[in-house]
């Protein structure tokens, strides 16, 4: 598969998954990514019957479907009731993905509120262990995505932001039903880099890269291919380099922006000298 067709378009709340299928298949995108949590893409809007029709249609069209949980449900709560709805929560998605025939979910390490750090790390590896098992029972992949950085006065952070952070999880998960989505934005948020991100992390285990412009050191946005610093060339060559050869997802903008990207972005790795 050439590196066009593996650079695909997050959908997110854009559009419904069906017709999101049928823009994908009209514009050659080989794989898109959705979330399940609002209007007529709630998980709960989805019955057998629609599942199975949409499973049909994504393979028909060649399109490839993946889940992304929503960030703004803390992985990491510990409270009661609360708690246990976070596990609902995350139960459903795992239990609807092999039905839509979803190559993976995308899920988050949570976030804290800067005097309980430890308490909701364990919080948060102790229900991706739970959340892990049960996909294992349901042929579910789950990627753990790095976040993005917060201003360093706020009082709530996103977990697994840090180097140090993703690592605290991966490296207490061994699973064939757990892996990495790697969003290389964030890691241009970084002090270290995307270059010093692609040496430390275990690249066996990435099977998504994310991607969107976004300023050096700066704060969280998910700009055009130009709009920022991001220097896509250099990562595809990068990550071609040592091997990668999985999925990327666009995630900014339009879905026409995105489209545009995708070959915007090739263009940039042909002329890292990477064979596209």
């Amino acid at each position: 598969m050439g590196l066009l067709d593996r650079i695909g378009v997050d959908i997110g709340r854009k559009a419904k998954l069906e017709d999101g299928i049928a823009w994908a298949a009209r514009n050659g995108v080989r794989h898109i990514d959705i979330q399940l949590d609002t209007g007529e893409n709630a998980f709960t809007r989805f019955d057998d019957a629609r599942c199975a029709a949409i499973r049909e249609e994504s393979a028909r069209q060649g399109v490839h479907i993946a889940l992304h949980t929503l960030s703004a449900v803390n992985v990491a709560e510990y409270s009661p009731l609360l708690s246990e709805a976070v596990d609902a929560y995350m139960r459903a998605y795992i239990d609807i993905a092999p039905k839509l025939g979803a190559q993976w979910i995308v899920v988050h390490a949570g976030y804290h509120f800067t005097a309980d750090v430890q308490m909701r790390m364990d919080a948060g590896l102790d229900r991706l262990k739970r959340m892990v098992a049960h996909a294992e029972t349901r042929g579910a992949l789950l990627l753990l995505e790095n976040l993005n950085k917060e201003p360093p006065n706020a009082e709530v952070h996103y977990l697994a932001h840090t180097m140090d952070e993703w690592r605290f999880y991966y490296d207490r998960i061994d699973s064939p039903s757990f892996a990495l989505s790697f969003t290389a934005n964030h890691a241009h948020l970084m002090p270290e880099g995307v270059p010093a991100w692609i040496d430390a992390i275990p690249l066996e285990r990435v099977r998504e890269v994310r991607l969107a412009d976004c300023r050096r050191n700066g704060d969280e946005e998910h700009l055009r291919p130009g709009e920022g610093d991001f220097d896509f060339g250099d990562m595809f060559r990068r990550l071609e380099g040592k091997g990668y050869r999985g999925a990327y997802t666009n995630a900014f903008g339009s879905l026409d922006d995105m489209q545009a990207a995708r070959h915007l972005m090739v263009d940039q790795a042909r002329a890292a000298g990477v064979a596209v």
